[in-house]
């Protein structure tokens, strides 16, 4: 099984992330930079697709080439800052299906509360990436890893593109099973359950609403 947490520390993604902690950045230069990112990070998510063969003709041979094997993979977003992550993967794996899962936070018990779930049949024969931007202190991802689970997912991975030790931790003894990829391991929460040094809002940083 994939170790637990990946950190992608490519130098190109590194260098974007940087533009995108700067609070001075605007948001279509960050939602710009977050796709360039999720380039990159799904080249890592996908490295291990299983591959089959069929039978071409190029212009000089027949050969057997290889191609993706097994039902279409399935990108989860979890509302709303995963479309940031979503829209760039799909740039690369256009054929993927696509589901999403909608949360937030009850103020008052300050649990996830489901408020829209819609995700692709067969999800027991599909690999599944969900996507989030943030891990933060991880009980929504874990609920959204659940409710994926319930729709039968058994392949997941979650992407996200920063993460917390706190949220890495409940990740971890939520779902042992879902490996984490990540461009950066933050150095920890604030009081109200931001990531530091992180960069804000994912959402409202995407789309210009803080």
């Amino acid at each position: 099984m994939p170790q637990h947490l990946t950190v992608v520390n490519h130098p190109l993604i590194q260098h974007k992330l940087t533009i995108m902690r700067d609070k001075n950045t605007p948001s279509n230069q960050f939602r710009q930079l977050l796709r360039e990112i999720s380039h990159l990070l799904a080249y890592e998510v996908t490295r291990d697709l299983p591959i089959t063969t069929k039978t071409i003709e190029t212009p000089m041979a027949t050969i057997e080439a290889p191609k993706l094997a097994g039902k279409k993979l399935a990108l989860v977003s979890i509302l709303r800052a995963g479309n940031g992550l979503l829209d760039g993967m799909l740039d690369l794996i256009p054929s993927a299906r696509v589901g999403f899962v909608g949360l937030y936070r009850d103020e008052e018990t300050l649990k996830p509360v489901e408020y829209y779930f819609k995700v692709p049949s067969e999800m027991d024969k599909r690999f599944v990436i969900a996507v989030d931007p943030m891990l933060a202190t991880g009980n929504s991802s874990a609920t959204a890893i659940d409710m994926l689970k319930e729709a039968g997912a058994k392949n997941i991975v979650f992407l996200c593109l920063l993460a917390a030790p706190e949220g890495v931790a409940r990740m971890k003894e939520a779902h042992p099973d879902v490996p984490i990829i990540t461009a950066s391991l933050d150095e920890k929460l604030n009081e109200v359950g931001y990531i530091v040094p992180g960069l804000g809002d994912a959402g409202d940083r995407i789309y210009g609403t803080q």
